[in-house]
Parts: structure tokens; C-alpha cells; sequence
């Protein structure tokens, strides 16, 4: 019975990577960073700044538990941050802005810890959404990063604060009883869900420091009647505690390679590899897309303006900026005048079924199936399993390098080629010429780039 005691010891002893580990969290971090300095230029984004300086002035100061929240939250709402598709998790976005905001902002917490604080936080939370069965449950209306933030804050603060294995025990028992499994379905550009994810994260943190002061917590908080009783979930502890024989989670981790739900991403691809065979938008007659049985409902939505998720989440809105509109698949907003009628006639092109015999790889692969029928009769059917980004088809650092100068500059940012290397030397701060400035900060001009 010593699941939290285990995996307590796996994070307090967890050291600096190296060699090919090294190099995928530099991506990995170079990748988060653009994703928050991206979302700054949303209306969400735009609101949990506001609010930041609303609760400074209101309390009259700033609060840095709230600010790395708040952080935290700006990386997650960008949507184009990476996700572990086998447990349903974006731990990137949590992970790596906590670390460095720990840095930056907490007396005591160190920058060379900040490496394997961010490994111990994908670690965490990928491991808990797999206990979990994060990809069913979601679809149960438990949002699983959210409902898993506050346990991967705790093992990224406790890393940072060093905290012993006991420690750090406790620390996991009290996050895991600050757990809540929904923001609401709410939906709007004033949502409370960001800010609430960044609360999780603050509460997360604030149950590190907690323990680092004495604290005490209930250790088998994972074998009483609180996840299934409550939750409807029965964990499956072994995933948690055991350290020997899994594969590192970041290893498994996929890159976003544009803007949307990653339930949509296989049938667009799907569709882009028909149309780079020489099917021309304009010879689609109709494109059957088949996905799996729990996306259905989520992807065969329509869209709608006061929704900014609708656009992320429609199959046939996503299939139309691919057929038609290419160059925005990297839009963290719609504009107001998207979709064009041009792709409203596309999308209504474009049928969404379910098909159980894609269920076989899942949850390891959402895979999905297209069936294009031109005007002229012609058929292509074609399947995709996994995505560029997915750990079969990783996305180098050149096609990360476009993607992140993309939503930079679209964000703003006045010379991207300089803030992608920057974003490289995050995690080795001496190797360009000292201490850097604060990486994941709520203030617009923190990149050091952008215009003013």
C-alpha cells in the first residue's frame, strides 16, 4: 500500500536528463513557449492578464501562486500545446510554465532543478490520466487535465522545493484531495475555464508548500472511497506507483502540428494526403470521414463564433481550412469572417460517422478513415493512424522551428527567428550569456521581441 510512497521516491530522486531525453524536452519547452506567448494575443488570454492586474490592485499586490497559475493557464488555452493522447493529457502546458515560474518567482527553488521538475510533472500527470482511463472518463465529462493539474503541480513544486520523499508524499495526498472533474461545459470568450485551471495549478503548488511546512495527508487516499465513490473511477495504482519497466512518458508525448482538438487532427490529415495525391478542392464532391465511436458526438459539431472551441472541435470546419484555407490551420481565434461561403459549402460536404473497427489501437491511436468522392466518380478511401507529431511520425526541430515563428509572429512578436532561439536556450541560460529574464510571465513585453 505504498502507491503516493513510491512514486514520491521516483520524484525526489529524479536527476537532469541527457543525450536524446535532453534534446526532446528542449523541444518540448521550446514548443510550450510559443504556445503561451500565442495566447497572450487571444481574448481569453487578454482576460486572464486583465484579471491578473485587477487581483493585484485589489489586493494591493501580485500574488505569484496566482501568476504561475495564471501562466499555466495561458499555455493551455493556446491549444496548439502537446498532449499524451493514451491518457488524454496536456501536461506540457502545466509542467513547463510551473517550473520556470518556481524559478523566477519562489526564494529557494533553483534553475538547474527546473529539467527534471518538468519530467516529474509529464511524468505525473500522464501516469494519472492513464490510472484514471483518461480518454473514457473524458467523455464522461470529466475534463482529465484539469482534473489531474493540481496532483502534476504538487510533483513539479516539490521537485523545485526539494522536498524529501516523505514530504513529497504528503504534498501528493493533499493535491489528489483538491481533484474536481469538471470547469463546467461552459463556453464563451469570458469563460471561467482557464482561469479555473490555473487555480488547480496554484492549489497544486500552494499543497508543495503546505507539506514543506509540516503538513500532514492522507496516503491511501487512492484506495478509499473518494475516486470511485465520488468520482466513479477506480485508479489503477500500479500505473501510478510503478517506476521500472515504463516507457519515460514524455517519449510518448505528440506535438500539435496546427490549431485544433486532436480528436479532428487524423481525418484532416487523412484528407490533406488525398489532396497532395492531385484531388483538387474544387473536384470533392463529398468526403464520408469515419472516426472513433467516443469522438463522434465532439467533432460533428458546427461552428459557432461565441465558441472559439466549436472551431477547434468541427471536423467538417477543420477539413475546409485544409482544403481551402491552409495557411490559417495555425488561427488560435477565428476571424470574423470564417468560414468564408466557400468553405460553408465544403463543410457541407463533409459527413461525420462513427466506426467501431477504429476502436482496435485505441486509446494508443485515434485513428480515422476518409472516403473522397469527386465529382467525377473517382474514390479514395484512406486511413491515417497517427498524425505528423505523434511519436511514430515526429515533427523535427526545422517543422517545430515553422511552426513556433507562425504563431509567434502572428502574436505580435517582431523577430520570431530570435525569440525560436531564445526559446532553444530556455533550459541553459549560460550558454547565452547569463541569467535570462522571466520566461513565462503575464506581462506582454517578457519575450523581449515583441513591438511595442
Amino acid at each position: 500500500m505504498r502507491d503516493i510512497e513510491d512514486f514520491a521516491a521516483f520524484v525526489a530522486t529524479l536527476r537532469a536528463p541527457d543525450g536524446v531525453v535532453a534534446e526532446m524536452l528542449r523541444l518540448h519547452v521550446a514548443d510550450i513557449y510559443g504556445a503561451s506567448i500565442a495566447a497572450r494575443a487571444t481574448e481569453e488570454g487578454q482576460r486572464l492578464i486583465a484579471y491578473a492586474r485587477h487581483l493585484a490592485a485589489a489586493t494591493g499586490g501580485s500574488n505569484c501562486l496566482d501568476e504561475i497559475g495564471l501562466c499555466c493557464a495561458l499555455a493551455r488555452l493556446s491549444e496548439v500545446d502537446d498532449i499524451h493522447i493514451g491518457a488524454m493529457i496536456t501536461a506540457g502546458a502545466l509542467a513547463v510554465p510551473a517550473a520556470f515560474g518556481m524559478a523566477d518567482r519562489i526564494a529557494g527553488c533553483d534553475r538547474r532543478d527546473i529539467a527534471p521538475a518538468i519530467l516529474a510533472g509529464y511524468e505525473a500527470m500522464v501516469r494519472m490520466g492513464r490510472a484514471i482511463n483518461g480518454p473514457e472518463n473524458h467523455f464522461r465529462g470529466i475534463w482529465t487535465s484539469y482534473f489531474v493539474a493540481p496532483f502534476g503541480a504538487a510533483v513539479v513544486a516539490a521537485r523545485m522545493l526539494r522536498l524529501n520523499e516523505r514530504e513529497t508524499a504528503m504534498a501528493l495526498a493533499q493535491a489528489l484531495a483538491m481533484c474536481a472533474p469538471s470547469a463546467g461545459d461552459h463556453e464563451s470568450p469570458s469563460t471561467t475555464r482557464w482561469w479555473a485551471f490555473g487555480q488547480a495549478v496554484r492549489n497544486g503548488i500552494g499543497a508543495a508548500l503546505a507539506a514543506q511546512a509540516g503538513f500532514t495527508a492522507d496516503l491511501n487516499i487512492l484506495r478509499a472511497k473518494l475516486f470511485p465513490g465520488v468520482f466513479g473511477i477506480t485508479p489503477d495504482l500500479a500505473v501510478v506507483s510503478g517506476t521500472a519497466g515504463q516507457p519515460l512518458a514524455m517519449s510518448e508525448v505528440s506535438f500539435k502540428p496546427w490549431c485544433a482538438a486532436r480528436q479532428t487532427m487524423a481525418a484532416t490529415q487523412a484528407l490533406r494526403e488525398v489532396m497532395a495525391r492531385g484531388v483538387a478542392a474544387d473536384r470533392i464532391a463529398s468526403v464520408e470521414s469515419f472516426v472513433v465511436p467516443l469522438h463522434l458526438k465532439m467533432v460533428a459539431q458546427t461552428v459557432d463564433h461565441e465558441d472559439r472551441g466549436s472551431f477547434m472541435k468541427s471536423l467538417p470546419y477543420q477539413m475546409a481550412v485544409a482544403a481551402l484555407a491552409p495557411d490559417r490551420r495555425f488561427d488560435l481565434a477565428p476571424a470574423p469572417d470564417m468560414p468564408t461561403p466557400l468553405m460553408r459549402d465544403f463543410m457541407r460536404r463533409v459527413t461525420v460517422s462513427a466506426d467501431r473497427d477504429l476502436m482496435a489501437p485505441y486509446p494508443g491511436r485515434w485513428p480515422a478513415r476518409i472516403v473522397v468522392t469527386t465529382r467525377d466518380g473517382e474514390r479514395h478511401d484512406h486511413r491515417v493512424d497517427e498524425v505528423p507529431g505523434d511519436p511514430g511520425r515526429l515533427l523535427d526541430a526545422p517543422a517545430l522551428a515553422g511552426k513556433f515563428r507562425t504563431l509567434v509572429g502572428a502574436a505580435g512578436v517582431e523577430d520570431p527567428e530570435r525569440c525560436w532561439a531564445r526559446a532553444l536556450q530556455l533550459l541553459a541560460p549560460e550558454e547565452s550569456g547569463g541569467a535570462m529574464p522571466p520566461a513565462f510571465g503575464l506581462d506582454a513585453t517578457d519575450t523581449g521581441d515583441r513591438r511595442k
